[in-house]
């Protein structure tokens, strides 16, 4: 029974976490400060308890490398 409640609690301090990089990383797109990267960082803790964080950082991630290959084309690519 008490490692039951151990995990439930721990579950919750996870969520709780995540949800607090969460609402800091919204913030911090308008303010100074990296918000971009503490959402990514939010929704990989995030993620291990909800899918649709899971999709959320995916598709960042998707974004994020054809950005990457954007801005930054391959060698083998351009020619």
């Amino acid at each position: 029974m008490i490692i039951k409640t151990l995990q439930q609690a721990k579950r919750f301090l996870k969520i709780l976490f995540g949800f607090t990089l969460l609402a800091l990383g919204i913030l911090m797109l308008v303010t100074p400060g990296p918000g971009w990267l503490t959402i990514v960082l939010a929704l990989g803790v995030l993620a291990a308890e909800f899918m649709w964080a899971r999709w959320l950082l995916d598709r960042l991630k998707e974004h994020g490398t054809r950005l990457r290959n954007t801005v930054f084309p391959r060698a083998d690519r351009a020619a």
